[in-house]
């Protein structure tokens, strides 16, 4: 009864482990040496059409890497999606062959779309037809035309077959590099300035001369250069298709001098509730842009005017001078950080005073501007009350940023600064001035009880 038993239970085993090795067999992953439809290299395709039950999208290859849409129209294409496209197809896996005779294709309703693929050195395309979606497991029926086996692919093609013609276009129809502007002018609405770039910084030139915030204007440029099409509005634009889109009279125009190319872009754009038209001088088409994209434009200079004093980051300061009469106090930053007070013998600093002073200065920032100050001795400026230079070394370079202080109305806990540097003056939060040192011993180095104890 005993030995029955045993026997029967292997018997059982064998045929689960059969079952298992079958299954797994089936559903784990193929590794290299895979069965492939098709194993080309997609760099070697020129041309593709793919052909759905409502359109069809021809492309063909640029230049050897830029790809154009041909047909249903002629423009410029999305290289990334084309190339997800060729890329996908031309190393096209199957995940199960489910007639190796191949039968029937109508069941399979293949063809639903048709990828045809012409590479480079080779006399006849590449044709795979695709049907429907298997409903166990959404993996695509498909046969390549010269194959007779009708398979399964991955499941994950479905996204890019589905594409329309639209997805397929180049969004950036407006490319510039923003580096490559020296000069920027804007009108909107009741906002007019005007900008020009000087070795990395900006300064305003109109209505008034002054440094702007590098990083608005930045903004602005990158607002332009990444502007994508959420619709092509026209690709051939006339003045009835300027009319309707509102760009014959744009709230928005900025001109954008490109320093390389010797010319200059303008951009007219116009706002209809949360979308926006958008063309340029040297584009022929219309554009639906999204209208939350203008914000950055709609900043009036006074917005974009940088209201820091010294621009500078005091964590890459390497020495420090402060002139207030009759203090006259110089600290240097060593290879290990420590700060040292100039002088005979030198000294160590304490760290905390110095560096804490260095971060009042850098925040220093501009309550109002006092734009085109006719005497400088009216703001105690002809003979400063005070003043500050700080070394900094940025990208291997070192720069100096220097700081005058003026006259300090004690009533308004304001005080009237100016970087000699720019032509206007400052009025900033007097409270900075606490941290002046009175005494060079001030900001000496406190040495612990234990070490006075050994010095005696």
């Amino acid at each position: 009864m005993k030995i029955k038993t045993t026997v029967i239970l292997l018997v059982v085993f064998a045929v689960l482990l059969a079952f298992v090795m079958l299954f797994e067999s089936k559903t784990k992953p193929k590794k290299e040496g895979e069965d492939k439809l098709v194993d080309l290299s997609s760099s070697d395709i020129e041309r593709i059409t793919l052909k759905k039950e409502d359109e069809t999208i021809a492309f063909k290859k640029e230049n050897g890497e830029d790809w154009l849409i041909t047909e249903p129209l002629e423009a410029k294409a999305d290289s990334t999606e084309v190339n997800r496209l060729a890329e996908g197809f031309s190393s096209l896996a199957i995940e199960r062959v489910v007639d190796k005779q191949g039968g029937d294709v109508t069941k399979y309703e293949i063809p639903k779309k048709e990828l045809t693929l012409w590479y480079k050195n080779k006399p006849q395309p590449v044709k795979i037809l695709i049907g429907m979606e298997n409903p166990l497991d959404n993996a695509l029926f498909a046969k390549k035309e010269d194959d007779p086996r009708i398979v399964l692919i991955s499941s994950s093609l479905k996204s890019i077959l589905d594409k329309k013609t639209f997805d397929f276009r180049q969004k950036d129809v407006f490319k510039f590099e923003p580096a490559d502007v020296s000069v920027i002018k804007l009108r909107a609405k009741d906002i007019r300035w005007e900008a020009q770039k000087k070795d990395t910084d900006w300064f305003f030139r109109k209505p008034v001369a002054a440094l702007a915030k590098k990083t608005q204007i930045e903004d602005i440029l990158r607002t332009l250069a990444d502007l994508k099409a959420k619709e092509f509005i026209s690709d051939e634009k006339h003045d009835e298709d300027m009319k309707k889109s509102g760009l014959a009279e744009p709230e928005y125009l900025i001109s954008l001098a490109l320093s390389s190319q010797n010319q200059e872009i303008i951009f007219s754009l116009h706002k209809e509730g949360e979308n926006a038209f958008a063309t340029t001088s040297l584009s022929s088409k219309i554009i639906s842009v999204d209208g939350q994209a203008l914000s950055s434009l709609e900043k009036k200079e006074g917005d974009l005017r940088e209201k820091q004093v010294l621009v500078f980051s005091s964590w890459e300061a390497q020495k420090l001078q402060i002139k207030a009469a009759p203090l006259a106090l110089t600290a240097i930053k060593s290879q290990d950080e420590k700060w040292f007070l100039d002088g005979t013998p030198k000294e160590e600093a304490d760290k905390s005073r110095v560096e804490t002073f260095l971060r009042k200065i850098e925040s220093l920032e501009a309550t109002e501007f006092i734009d085109s100050p006719k005497n400088l001795e009216e703001y105690g400026l002809a003979q400063p009350h005070a003043e500050v230079v700080i070394w900094t070394r940025e990208n291997e370079k070192e720069k100096q940023s220097r700081l005058l202080v003026g006259l300090e109305d004690k009533e308004k806990k304001q005080v009237v600064v100016k970087n000699p540097t720019l032509e206007y003056l400052f009025l900033v939060d007097s409270s900075f001035l606490a941290e002046f040192p009175k005494d060079a011993k001030d900001w000496k180095a406190q040495i612990p009880e234990e070490k006075k104890e050994e010095k005696k």
